[in-house]
């Protein structure tokens, strides 16, 4: 796949607060498209949940598309660790 077809088809996802912040990943762009919401699994210590994100700001950076994603609170799973859970 050439530069410009993988830059045609993906784009970059940034976490920009909530449990995932600092991270990215690429995903696909549907009909052209970002995204508007998107669910993530991840383990926070040791407790897998599902948060949200909504998309936000889109900037192109070195002929790739860069979208910041924001949390999602309301609708994603509580962000409790164990030890918090233990002490309920």
């Amino acid at each position: 796949m050439s530069d410009a077809e993988h830059t045609d088809t993906e784009y970059i996802v940034e976490y920009v607060d909530g449990p995932l912040t600092g991270t990215s990943e690429r995903r696909l762009l549907i009909d052209g498209e970002v995204d508007e919401r998107i669910g993530a699994v991840a383990a926070i210590d040791g407790l897998e949940s599902l948060f949200w994100y909504v998309a936000g700001e889109v900037r192109e950076l070195g002929g790739e598309k860069y979208v910041s994603y924001h949390f999602d609170s309301p609708d994603s799973d509580p962000v409790e660790s164990d030890e918090e859970q233990e002490s309920l």
